[in-house]
Parts: structure tokens; C-alpha cells; sequence
């Protein structure tokens, strides 16, 4: 089998385990078919106004500030004299779009959505909004229409600002707020000229919506800490005040109006959300008005939860209506206040305590939420049953809730509210509940399994002829290190070992009695690169100064190369290729200009400089050209690829990791010097000098050796690399919550595929530069492709493996969401993605290495 062949086919092999798992557990849990179901009551309000405060932390909203007074005081008043307060807890991702679907719908997003940017509807699904008589909504263009899209009828509106708004570089970002409140008051200040209207807004079950998205552009900005994030809270505060009073007025003080506010997840210290960081998950939920709880003084109340100890000192006279609730249950509550339907795929449960209400009403309220919830696992047993009916049919009789058990539920509930026994209603209702959400989860397991599409077939037998394949392969010499690799996806610091281990190396195999220098050169370096896995994720902290720090030491590591290659046996050939050089320190130079400028310019609120944002394309689109027009000799060609990769990578960092390329590119050249050395060692060297070594001659791969048990060793440290090129900055969660002030070179107006883009390519280019440089080590200890390219991939299968049954049983962990799913899903698919990009990797490599493009030169013609 050739190459190309081979290649192909492992490329395949690995393309379909990857989509397996998204295949199997990216799909929508949603099922359709229920009964909508409703209190028959009459509820306590008429209208329900939600105040969704985009980003904003439980802790910055409820804590005093350092002079003991409130950061927002109109909020504060309420909760200590007129409504109920609390925490509310978001799920992973802690995303805008899952956590408004967990607010207004009451069911976590379906994954699947974050390929769509969170914006658009991969599956229609029921909401608060589309069970109200009408609903307007005033915001985001990113997060109104979604529920107008998937609304039955012509009843919800929206009103929203230009996408161009959302400027994470904009003077005040508190206008976005500042806009939603004008336009909320200009709308009923017009309504009462407008008879239409005017009616619309006097029925019964309205809703009224408001995005606040100012707080968290602002935390995106400036951080949670920073000036502009608190005066940003104390404006919302000042106009939920203003609207407030519109509305009573409005409405003449009926007292049929139920507010709450909350928001769709936090942020962290450092201005990023998307993880499971308290920070994140932890937001603020403040009711009040119809059919809401009255405060309820209490001597303390102290919480256990680090996180929450601050916001216990603030409110230890006010008890907190529950603690840590469900983001979810938000919709049952908003549904049973105004007398809507819950929505159909709901799985909140109805938080008691924040109702002021009669026991019947409660009793009925939990009663309709149990009963909707069974909706929800008669329609999915349903469907098992039909699609299981050429397996067992006694299948469906192990599930422990048949049918007449449903019946007999439900009659027991409702006759304790015929005999006005409420609480053991209440009880009654509620006890299934969870349990009703349990077997939903395990009955989609073995929906899973039992239908069995034609993929799972492919996802169970293709291992079958990959592993007959590989088997032969032994990697005794690997097991220390393999499990160093595997344990990097959980904890940062064990690379940190693994580098550590890597400096004795030479030590070990008497390869510093050949080379001293290099191998004084790799321990350093070794050591060097281990600090960096010990440092914060990237985003925590910015500090721009040591970016430009980076960018001088590229610039002045450039001018002692090129002294070499002016010289000796690393002499340019051309005046041509010394251009090229000279340009790429050129760029360099302006990439780190562009960085100090645009920050001080966003700094002082003036915007991204447009000067600067077409620097940074420009350089981004030149970058990955330049190498093909440098000299294909190993170092001159090496050294190309980093300076053009480096301009790029120092306009999308913030902080430390603007030194990690020039760390791990030292430690590479070290390491094809150390592999030179090596092979000497073994008498297997028939190279010439790597100074003079020229990629566009490689040996033809007939010429190639035989495999050594040092070639383990080399792919292995291939392997090595590249998950440091990952999480030596960072980790799966710094990539979900990333910092946003990466990107503010080329934009700062909010544009989720293109920042996603970007940040993408910044993982990347570490990548890269490993990849070039295992090319170089390839091909000048001969190293067949084939060979080599098999044991990297057996290496990556049982990396795959290990890190699932890590998690599984040596680390105990069952986390539920998506950045770490059942059997470390997230650690699986990262492990087959670094494969795939390896396998693409390699090809980028000897393109980038071997192809040269030749510019036209203008020759002179001598007559003869």
C-alpha cells in the first residue's frame, strides 16, 4: 500500500470514530407528541416582565461594594422588602443561547446547536414565550429570533439593534442596555395612541422581555472587576427602575404584574464564560410582584460554597429562597405565575418557595409540572416500543413505571387535592419527578443501543481490521510517558513532568558525551517549556507588555540568524531570499506595534484603529505564503515558517503565550540536532550536515531504513509535542471560554464563527511548528513515513483509550454536559481531533518544508 493510500485510509479510520461520537450523543433530546398541560386555576399575575442581565455574576450583583453600600440599589430594595432572591445555576456550556433556552424553554440546549453558533433552531421546541397570548421582546439580534422563529402563530415580536452594535471596542457598551430601556418606555408611551397595541397589552398571559446584553460585552472588555462592568450594573439597576414605574403606571397599579430578573450564566475573573467555573455557573434570580414570596427575615445564613461565603455576609438578615436551583426551573415558575401551559419539553421543577400563593394553588401547580413531565416519558416509551418491536417486546415491561402504575399516580395525587390534602399532593408529585428525568436518560440509552442505525454497525466492526493491523506494534519504552500524555487532558502539570524527564534524556542514553552544547541547550529549553503548563490558562490574565516583549526577542533572535545566514555554509543564495528575510522581520516588528497600539486604543475607549485592523489581515493573509518563497534549507526554511507563524500568532495573544512558539521552536531545533546525534550514535547516520541539509532532496522513500526501537521513541515524542502545543497555554475549557480580547487585532464586533476562526487558527500554529520540525527529523534519520505514521497512530488509539477509562475508573469522574461528558467524551474526541490534525498536519508540514514558490526575476541578456 503506498503513502497516499495509507494515509487515506487512516485518515478514514479515524474521520468515522470521530463523527461516532457526535453521531451517538450530539443529537436532540427533544421528543414531540405531549399534551400541553396548564394549572386550572386562575393565576396571581396577568403579565410577567423578564429581565435577563446578560453575563452578569451572582456575586457582583449581591455583594457591597468596599464602602458597604449596594452596587445596585433599586435591586437590593426589592429583594429585602418586596420579593424573593437566590441562586440559579446554569449548566455547561454557560453559553448566551443554552442558557435563555434553559430559562424560557426549561430544557438544556441541544449540543448540536454550538455548529450553528448558538443562533438558530437545530430543532423546534416549545417555549414560555410561544405559550403566551402575545410576547414582546426588546435586544440582541442574536438571541431574540430564535424564539420568535419557533413560536406557532403571530404573537411573538421582537425589537432589535444592529449586529454592528455589539462592539466588544465601543466607547460604553452600556448603551445596548441604555437602548432596550428607551425603547421599552418609547413603546408604551406610543401604545396609548395606538388602540391595537394598546389592547394587546391589556390581555391576559403577556410577556415582556428584555436582553441586557451591555454586561457582559463589558466583562468581555474590561472584566467583572473593572469600573465599566459595575457602572454598567448600577445602569441596569437604575433602568429596571425607570421601566418599573412605566409599567405601573402603565397599568395603573394593578398589582397583576409578576418581574423577574436573572441572567443566562456569569463570567469569569478574566472575562470568558462557556465552563463550569462558579463564576460562571452562579447567577443571580430576583422575583417579585404578583404571586411572588415576601422576603423572610432570618438571624444568618451561612454557605458552604466558597464562591457564595461573600454574598452570605451581604444578605445574612434575608433568607435566600432556595439555594442553587436549577437555571430550568425558571420556566415552570414564569409559566405557573401568568397561567400558560409549561413548555412541552420542560424538565424544570416548579420552585415552591418563591410562590405567595394558596396551598391548592401549589398543590394543582405541581401536580400540572409532574404530569407534564410524564407527557414527556409516555411519548418516549412510546417511541421505544416502536422502534423495538423486532427485539424482546418484554423489554418494555423492565422500565418500573408501566402504564397502570401512571394511572394509579396520578389518581393518588389528585384525590389528596380532593381532600384538600396538599402537601402530600405536593409530595406525591414531586417524588416522581426526578425519577421521571432519571429513567428518561436511560431509556435514551437504550433507545441508543436497540434501534441500532446502520452507523453503530460501521462504529463497532471498523476497529475489528484497524487493531488486527497495529497489534504487532510494542511499546514498552512509552508507558511512563503515555500515561504523562494522558493525564495532561485532566491535569496541565503532569507535561511538566514529562518535560522534566525529557531534559535527563540525554543523560540517560550518553548522548551529552557527543554534544554537550545541544544537550545543554535541549535541558534548558526542556525546563524552559515545563514552566509554562504550571501558568494560568490563557485569557486569565492579559498583560500586553510581555507580548511586545515576545515580539522583541523574535526581532532580535532574527538579526543573530541572520548573521548566520549571511555567512559559512548557511549563506543566502539570493539577494531575493535575504528580501524575504528582511520582510518577515518587518512584519514582525509591525505585529508588535499593531498589539501595543490596538490595546492602548481600546484602553482609552477609542475603538480598533482601522489602520491596525488591516495590518493584521494583511499579515495574516501574507503569513502563510512568505515560507514558500525562503530557501528550502532545513534551518533557513525552519526559521522562515516560525517568523511568518509568529507575526500572526502575536496579534492574537494577550499574555505569556506570545513566548510559548519561540520556547517549543528552540526545544524542536534542539530536538532534530539531539535525533541527529542520536542516529551517529547508533551508526545509522548516512545524512550530510543538517547546516546544509536541503528539504527539496530528500531521500526517495526506497532508500529509507529499517525500523529502529528508537523510532518508538521519536514518534512518540512527536505525540509529546503536540498535546503540548495544546495545553501548554491552555485546556478544553480555556477553549470553550475563551477571552475574546485575542481577536480585538483583526475585530471587536462580536462575530461567533469568525472569532472562532481565529482563535482555531491560534491553536493551530503550535501545531504547525512541531509538525515541521518531526518533517526535518523524518527525513534526516531517513525515518519511513509509512512506518512512522502507523506507530503515531497506535500511540494516538491507545491515548484514546486510556483517557476514557482514566476518567472512568482511575479518576472516578461522571459529569454530565459538554466539556465532559460520560466515559470523558470531550477527552475521546480531542484525542481522535489531534489525530485527524496530526494526519492533515503532516501534509501542511511537507508543504510548507519541500515547495518553493519561484517569484519571476528579471534576467539580463548579453549579446554574444
Amino acid at each position: 500500500m503506498g503513502i497516499p493510500v495509507f494515509i487515506l485510509a487512516g485518515l478514514l479510520v479515524h474521520v468515522v470514530f470521530l463523527a461516532s461520537i457526535f453521531d451517538i450523543y450530539f443529537s436532540s433530546p427533544l421528543v414531540h407528541g405531549m399534551t400541553p398541560q396548564q394549572t386550572p386555576l386562575p393565576p396571581p399575575a396577568r403579565r410577567l416582565v423578564l429581565f435577563v442581565a446578560d453575563g452578569l455574576r451572582a456575586d457582583s450583583l449581591f455583594e457591597l461594594n468596599s464602602n458597604n453600600t449596594p452596587q445596585a440599589p433599586y435591586l437590593r430594595a426589592i429583594l429585602e422588602n418586596n420579593g424573593s432572591w437566590g441562586i440559579s445555576h446554569t449548566r455547561v456550556p454557560t453559553e448566551s443561547r443554552p442558557g435563555h433556552v434553559a430559562l424560557i424553554a426549561g430544557f438544556y440546549e441541544d449540543v448540536s446547536a454550538v455548529a450553528k453558533g448558538w443562533k438558530e433552531n437545530p430543532v423546534e421546541f416549545d417555549s414560555v414565550f410561544n405559550e403566551s397570548k402575545y410576547t414582546w421582546s426588546w435586544g440582541s439580534p442574536d438571541i431574540l429570533p430564535m424564539f420568535a422563529k419557533g413560536a406557532t402563530g403571530d404573537h411573538v415580536y421582537t425589537f432589535c439593534y444592529t449586529a454592528e452594535s455589539e462592539d466588544f471596542g465601543a466607547q460604553d457598551a452600556a448603551e445596548l442596555d441604555t437602548w432596550v430601556f428607551d425603547h421599552v418606555k418609547s413603546f408604551f408611551n406610543s401604545s396609548r395612541s395606538n388602540q391595537t397595541l394598546f389592547s394587546a397589552l391589556n390581555e391576559e398571559k403577556v410577556v415582556l422581555f428584555l436582553h441586557l446584553l451591555g454586561i457582559d460585552t463589558n466583562g468581555h472588555a474590561h472584566r467583572p472587576y473593572s469600573k465599566e462592568y459595575k457602572e454598567n450594573i448600577r445602569k441596569v439597576d437604575e433602568g429596571v427602575k425607570e421601566v418599573v414605574s412605566v409599567l405601573e403606571s402603565f397599568y395603573g397599579n394593578d398589582g397583576k404584574t409578576a418581574y423577574i430578573l436573572t441572567s443566562d450564566h456569569g463570567m469569569t475573573d478574566w472575562g470568558s464564560h462557556g465552563a463550569g467555573h462558579p463564576s460562571e455557573t452562579l447567577t443571580p434570580l430576583i422575583a417579585w410582584g404578583a404571586g411572588v414570596n415576601y422576603p423572610q427575615k432570618v438571624t444568618s445564613q451561612l454557605f458552604e460554597d466558597n464562591f457564595l461565603k461573600g454574598i452570605s455576609r451581604s444578605f445574612n438578615y434575608v433568607k435566600m429562597r432556595m439555594l442553587l436551583f436549577a437555571q430550568a426551573d425558571i420556566a415552570p415558575l414564569m409559566a405557573s405565575l401568568i397561567g400558560v401551559p409549561f413548555p412541552l419539553n420542560s424538565v424544570g421543577t416548579l420552585p415552591l418557595e418563591y410562590l405567595n400563593n394558596t396551598d391548592h394553588f401549589k398543590a394543582e401547580s405541581m401536580f400540572t409540572n409532574a404530569v407534564q413531565v410524564l407527557e414527556q416519558f409516555k411519548v418516549t416509551k412510546h417511541m421505544v416500543k416502536k422502534k423495538n418491536v423486532s427485539l424482546n417486546n418484554n423489554y418494555c415491561c423492565t422500565v418500573p413505571l408501566s402504564d397502570s402504575e401512571q394511572i394509579n399516580f396520578l389518581k393518588k395525587a389528585r384525590l389528596y387535592i380532593q381532600q384538600q390534602k396538599y402537601n402530600e399532593a405536593v409530595s406525591e408529585s414531586t417524588g416522581p419527578l426526578y425519577g421521571f428525568t432519571f429513567l428518561g436518560m436511560i431509556i435514551a440509552f437504550f433507545l441508543l443501543i436497540q434501534t441500532s442505525p446502520w452507523t453503530y454497525y460501521v462504529y463497532c466492526l471498523l476497529p475489528v481490521p484497524v487493531w488486527y493491523a497495529v497489534c504487532f506494534i510494542y511499546l514498552k519504552n512509552c508507558k511512563f510517558h503515555l500515561m504523562c500524555v494522558v493525564f495532561s487532558f485532566f491535569y496541565r502539570s503532569t507535561l511538566t513532568v514529562g518535560l522534566l524527564v525529557f531534559a535527563g534524556w540525554p543523560v540517560i542514553t550518553q548522548l551529552w558525551v557527543q554534544a554537550k552544547r545541544t544537550t545543554l541547550i535541549w535541558t534548558l529549553l526542556c525546563v524552559l517549556l515545563a514552566v509554562f503548563p504550571l501558568m494560568p490558562v490563557v485569557g486569565r490574565e492579559s498583560n500586553i507588555p510581555l507580548v511586545i516583549a515576545a515580539g522583541l526577542t523574535t526581532l532580535l533572535i532574527s538579526c543573530f540568524s541572520l548573521a548566520s545566514f549571511s555567512r559559512g555554509e548557511y549563506k543566502y543564495q539570493s539577494k531575493e531570499d535575504l528580501k524575504v528575510y528582511l520582510y518577515q522581520m518587518f512584519s514582525i516588528a509591525l505585529s508588535t506595534y499593531v498589539v501595543s497600539s490596538t490595546h492602548n486604543s481600546l484602553k482609552n475607549k477609542q475603538g480598533l484603529p482601522i489602520f491596525n485592523q488591516i495590518i493584521s489581515w494583511m499579515t495574516l493573509a501574507f503569513s502563510s505564503a512568505l515560507p514558500l518563497l525562503s530557501p528550502t534549507l532545513l534551518f533557513q526554511r525552519l526559521f522562515s515558517i516560525l517568523l511568518s507563524l509568529m507575526a500572526t500568532y502575536l496579534l492574537l495573544s494577550t499574555g505569556y503565550e506570545a513566548l510559548f512558539p519561540l520556547v517549543l521552536s528552540g526545544l524542536l531545533l534542539a530536538w532534530i540536532q539531539m535525533e541527529q546525534e542520536a542516529l551517529q550514535h547508533y551508526g545509522l547516520s548516512l545524512k550530510p550536515k543538517l547546516a546544509v541539509f536541503n528539504f527539496a532532496y530528500a531521500t526517495d522513500i526506497t532508500q529509507f531504513r529499517q525500523l529502529h526501537l528508537d523510532d518508538i521513541r521519536r514518534s512518540f515524542f512527536f505525540v509529546f509535542f503536540i498535546v503540548t502545543a495544546f495545553f501548554g497555554t491552555g485546556n478544553i475549557a480555556s477553549v470553550n471560554s475563551f477571552d475574546p480580547a485575542s481577536v480585538y487585532c483583526f475585530l471587536t464586533v462580536f462575530s461567533p464563527f469568525m472569532m472562532g476562526g481565529l482563535l482555531l487558527l491560534k491553536v493551530v500554529i503550535p501545531f504547525v511548528l512541531v509538525s515541521c520540525a518531526f518533517e526535518a527529523v523524518q527525513v534526516t534519520t531517513q525515518l519511513s513515513s509509512k512506518s512512522l505514521f502507523l506507530i503515531v497512530l497506535v500511540i494516538s488509539d491507545i491515548m484514546a483509550l486510556v483517557s476514557c477509562f482514566s476518567q472512568l475508573f482511575l479518576l472516578g469522574k461522571f459529569a454530565f454536559s459538554v466539556l465532559s461528558p460520560p466515559c470523558s467524551i470531550s477527552h475521546y474526541v480531542l484525542v481522535m481531533s489531534l489525530t485527524i490534525f496530526m494526519m492533515l498536519m503532516n501534509g501542511l508540514a511537507q508543504l510548507l518544508t519541500t515547495k518553493r514558490l519561484e517569484l519571476s526575476r528579471r534576467t539580463k541578456h548579453h549579446s554574444t
